[in-house]
């Protein structure tokens, strides 16, 4: 849902900074691959330490490069498949890597198993929910659906909460709690939005089956009954033949 408003503000806001990458030469994919690897870097080194505010503005600072690549490429008129399958591909593992930093601080200085293995979940459940689609769309299905918690709603919803409950560190007292009331529903909206997928990809299958049998059964039929049709006027011009001979005699 946040993608379709977001994503065309920040786009709007970005572009003189694309611009400005594109004028020293720096490329789209060299923007996708430094912004994966600075949210992978913030993930994995700050949050298994519980440091979630700084963390958290490291991996703001870079993952917005996943919106300057593509002002990048489309101002370069460069957009292609491999930037659109590298894009999508390194998605993956920036989200990955965000819930198992959360799951690596619950496993261990955040002692909470049950926390745990919701961040799992959540890393789990994300990459399914892109899956369907993408697998969905590879089939020549639309998937036409606007799930509940799609990506930016689960990059926002966990990251705010995460850079929230940093602030614990600072003295805030219990703001702690934010993150794993954030990360429960993300894990529910996710489980949510995956079953929307489902169920979508179900009903435009059986449509499109559906329609296929109604064009083949049509085909049939046209095909049938155009044969008939030469029978039936072989018939009449042998009748027609055969009484000119007789009016002959």
């Amino acid at each position: 849902m946040l993608n379709k408003y977001a994503r065309a503000f920040f786009t709007r806001v970005l572009t003189p900074f694309a611009s400005f990458l594109i004028r020293r030469g720096v490329s789209p994919d060299t923007v996708t691959l430094i912004g994966t690897a600075g949210v992978v870097a913030g993930a994995l080194v700050f949050f298994p330490q519980g440091e979630f505010f700084w963390g958290t503005i490291v991996i703001t600072l870079f993952v917005f490069s996943d919106l300057v690549d593509g002002n990048m490429a489309r101002q370069l008129g460069r957009s292609s498949r491999w930037g659109a399958f590298l894009d999508s591909t390194l998605d993956r593992v920036a989200d990955g890597a965000i819930f198992a930093g959360f799951a690596l601080w619950y496993a261990g200085g955040g002692d909470d198993i049950a926390l745990c293995a919701v961040s799992i979940f959540c890393l789990a459940s994300g990459q399914v929910v892109s899956y369907t689609k993408a697998r969905g769309e590879s089939i020549g299905l639309p998937v036409a659906v606007n799930g509940l918690v799609e990506r930016a709603e689960r990059l926002v919803i966990s990251l705010v909460a995460a850079g929230l409950a940093g602030l614990h560190a600072f003295g805030v007292p219990g703001i702690q709690y934010l993150l794993p009331v954030a990360l429960w529903i993300v894990a529910v909206g996710s489980l949510v939005t995956l079953v929307q997928r489902v169920v979508t990809v179900r009903r435009e299958s059986a449509e499109a089956e559906a329609e296929a049998e109604a064009v083949e059964a049509a085909e049939e039929t046209s095909g049938e009954a155009q044969p008939g049709a030469g029978s039936n006027g072989a018939a009449r011009t042998s009748e027609n033949a055969s009484r000119g001979s007789e009016a002959a005699k």
